[in-house]
């Protein structure tokens, strides 16, 4: 990614943003337009974002925590299910748990109104890059074949089974009894 918004392979960044208030969603169409990124699509609600996250196909996703119809982690979860991208929620709670569920619905950064440009950019910046890695990891992961493996799993009153753990051609993990005779 250089420092302008593009990516090396895919030229600018499409970044969807969701935001219900009208002010707001200027504004940080302003910003990431000022840094090289295009505004692929704009929603005033969650249902609108998870439309336009399959309509537009942006490289990453900025939403609020707070918005009509669908909440902003809800929306999060719906998109990232349909379709991995990053995510950034932008929002003015931070307590402990609001932010553990943005992360457990997906989101790669949290940034907290009010917020600086200087914060913004730099966020969805290391969301994208971060993504890819994760992404390139799960692939190298799954390419990698798992030999059968024999285990034992043992009782609280002390018998033993052993277990052949095998990963099938589709990813899933089998798992066998084996035949001590």
């Amino acid at each position: 990614m250089s420092e302008n918004g593009y990516s090396a392979t895919t030229g600018p960044l499409r970044v969807l943003v969701a935001e219900d208030q009208a002010i707001i969603r200027l504004d940080l169409r302003g910003v990431l337009e000022k840094h090289g990124m295009i505004v692929c699509a704009e929603a005033r609600d969650g249902e609108e974002a998870v439309e336009l996250a399959r309509s537009a196909h942006p490289d990453v996703a900025l939403l609020d925590m707070r918005m009509p119809k669908l909440d902003g982690i809800e929306a999060a979860r719906r998109i990232y299910a349909e379709r991995p991208i990053p995510i950034v929620m932008l929002t003015a709670f931070s307590d402990r748990a609001v932010v553990e569920k943005a992360i457990a619905a997906g989101v790669f950064a949290y940034l907290v109104k009010p917020f600086k440009e200087s914060d913004l950019v730099p966020a969805l910046r290391a969301a994208v890059v971060r993504h890819a890695e994760l992404l390139t990891a799960r692939r190298a992961v799954g390419e990698k074949p798992l030999r059968p493996v024999v285990v034992s799993l043992r009782s609280p009153t002390g018998n033993e089974w052993p277990l052949k753990l095998e990963r099938g051609e589709d990813g899933s993990l089998e798992v066998q009894a084996v035949d001590e005779g």
